[in-house]
């Protein structure tokens, strides 16, 4: 999957991104440090949104089964593990990201 065309942008390649976190109450009862690390971590994928990364991220507040979703645009594949991999989320070991290949469709 070299070339995305259902996005109108070859050449990019789309992937969706899902973080589950140490707990389903960790919204609700995170500690001092936990905050600290996710404020981290909402900076970096803003950021990563800024350079056009990251297209959408966020919670998604599924009662009893709470994750992050993000849905990225990169040039190849070997960007999303380094991506989730520099994650302040990650890196703390709270958030556990999976991957997978999207055929997105974007607004022109």
């Amino acid at each position: 999957m070299s070339d995305n065309t259902a996005s109108g942008n070859p050449g990019k390649m789309h992937f969706m991104l899902w973080s589950t976190p140490p707990r389903t109450t960790f919204s609700q009862d995170m500690t001092v440090e936990e905050r600290n690390i996710m404020h981290q971590h909402i900076a970096y994928w803003t950021d990563k949104q800024n350079q056009r990364i990251a297209l959408v991220f966020g919670p998604v507040r599924k009662p009893n089964d709470p994750h992050g979703l993000a849905v990225i645009e990169v040039e190849n594949a070997d960007q999303v593990s380094k991506l989730i991999a520099e994650d302040p989320a990650v890196i703390a070991g709270i958030m556990n990201t999976e991957f997978y290949p999207m055929m997105a469709v974007l607004p022109k």
